[in-house]
């Protein structure tokens, strides 16, 4: 990592093309720097850090539960680099957690009418936190799936109205999409595994809207997929950054409390 970050500039995840995002205590702010976080303050970034310039001095132990790494080195932020204050309320591991996906909820929100049926590929962070947004933008069904039982489990354990759950493996295609059944009118791509763009297409209305929220997409798959099946279906590429989003997580931790523990680690 010290030696991609030192060649690059900045964290570049090679397998992903992502870098995840940082927590870090406010060293400096340049003089025409708008609407500055304080001197001092410890605030996250909400920008990948494949686009943020990092210089890494050394690195702490990796936590593999939590996928995070302790650094010392300086990260610089510009003027239009998206950033939020980190909650005294809310366990700093969660709260990154949460940050980190935080434009999948947010989209499905705004994308959610009441009524819709919604299919969300994937139980994880972004799942979980999507199937939230997903009953409270007023869907009339949330079909989770994910490949692991364990993660279905944990996700049925909120209780979520009109939440139901299947094991389905959205890189098979047409098995998926006779497993998750009638056609969704929005269907969610949370995970970061390839080759579940067909998946999505074939599960969803030919009329209807897919968010693909995973650097892992073929998005060359994904259009002409939808093309050679007779979809017109809306492909959505999935910004990680939706305004107000942060806001809206943190407000989802703080009123669904035990969300929290499905975003900590596992140990």
């Amino acid at each position: 990592m010290l030696t991609l970050v030192k060649e690059r500039g900045k964290l570049h995840n090679r397998v992903t093309n992502s870098g995840g995002i940082l927590v870090g205590r406010v060293r400096a702010v340049g003089a025409d720097y708008p609407n500055p976080p304080a001197v001092g303050a410890r605030i996250a970034t909400l920008a990948s850090l494949t686009l943020t310039p990092l210089r890494l001095a050394e690195l702490g132990p990796v936590d593999a539960e939590s996928n995070t790494i302790q650094a010392r080195g300086t990260a610089f932020l510009f003027a239009r680099s998206p950033w939020t204050e980190v909650p005294t309320d809310i366990p700093e591991a969660i709260a990154l957690a949460a940050f980190d996906v935080a434009g999948a909820p947010a989209r499905v929100k705004a994308r959610t009418r009441p009524g819709m049926r919604v299919v969300i590929v994937g139980a994880g962070n972004s799942g979980t936190l999507a199937a939230i947004a997903a009953v409270e933008a007023g869907a009339s069904e949330i079909m989770v799936t994910d490949i692991s039982t364990r993660r279905l489990s944990r996700l049925s354990g909120l209780a979520l109205r009109a939440l139901r759950t299947e094991v389905a493996d959205a890189t098979d295609a047409i098995e998926f999409a006779s497993r998750v059944g009638p056609l969704a009118d929005l269907t969610v791509s949370c995970v970061d595994r390839p080759g579940v763009e067909l998946g999505c297409i074939l599960a969803t209305r030919a009329d209807g809207h897919i968010i693909f929220f995973s650097m892992t997409t073929d998005f060359t798959r994904a259009a002409l997929g939808a093309e050679g099946v007779g979809s017109g279906a809306t492909l959505e590429i999935g910004n990680g950054f939706y305004p107000g989003h942060a806001n809206l997580v943190t407000d989802i931790l703080r009123r669904y409390p035990v969300v929290g523990g499905l975003l900590a680690p596992e140990k």
